[in-house]
């Protein structure tokens, strides 16, 4: 699963990698420790160009009785999404991406779990394949929300565990976002492990295990751990 992720980068990088108009965001702020149920940038094609804005991270289909579902929807799992009610529709017309710079993910060491972060070599920032929709509560107000999608691990990741984020390749970011596109073959053909030779894996503090710490100490590296 992905249930952690980090996304520090600035306003002006994150507006420049998705070709986004330049816009004012005040509350803006380097994000060291998201977790479900919170606030999250996300990247949307509106047909004619890429906007972001923010969604709750765990899906509340558009035809739940109610809310809770959420928590039980951070992610959909890339080869049964066809098969659930919840995600079938949303492939072909509500996909989005989440932009990341790293994920957590905790590794077995011994009786204990060693938190880990996983990056690009390069630091860059990623996209995460993402599905999001609406749901419209008995009070009439809306809220929008978003599931990251996962699947297999690979090389780097299978030691530490048995799923990640499924993370497009660039040259696929625009093919998922285009909502133009309603191939559904093509597009689950790219929810794939991503290269396991372009990322880097790295011990973190426990701290990270706590939603409340949300400092640059949750990256830093704890040396002589794999």
């Amino acid at each position: 699963m992905c249930g952690r992720y980090t996304l520090t980068i600035s306003l002006e990088q994150l507006m420049m990698y998705y070709h986004l108009e330049m816009q004012m965001d005040p509350f803006h702020t380097p994000r060291y420790n998201i977790a479900p149920m919170q606030m999250v940038h996300a990247v949307i094609h509106d047909g004619r160009k890429n906007k972001m804005g923010e969604l709750r991270w765990g899906l509340v289909p558009n035809w739940a009785k109610d809310e809770k579902l959420a928590s039980g929807m951070i992610n959909a799992r890339s080869e049964t999404l066809l098969h659930k009610p919840a995600f079938r529709t949303l492939v072909s017309r509500k996909r989005c991406i989440v932009p990341a710079d790293g994920f957590y993910e905790w590794k077995k060491n011994g009786a204990a779990k060693q938190p880990m972060r996983i990056v690009m070599k390069d630091r860059q920032i990623f996209s995460m394949a993402a599905l999001y929709d609406t749901w419209v509560r008995p009070d009439g107000s809306k809220v929008s929300t978003c599931t990251v999608i996962t699947t297999t691990p690979n090389e780097l990741m299978a030691p530490i565990h048995d799923r990640m984020p499924v993370i497009l390749r660039p040259e696929d970011e625009q093919v998922w976002l285009d909502r133009g596109n309603q191939d559904v073959g093509l597009l689950t053909s790219l929810l794939q492990p991503y290269a396991s030779d372009r990322m880097h894996a790295y011990a973190v503090p426990s701290l990270v295990g706590n939603v409340k710490n949300e400092t640059a100490a949750c990256i830093e590296e704890v040396p002589g751990l794999l």
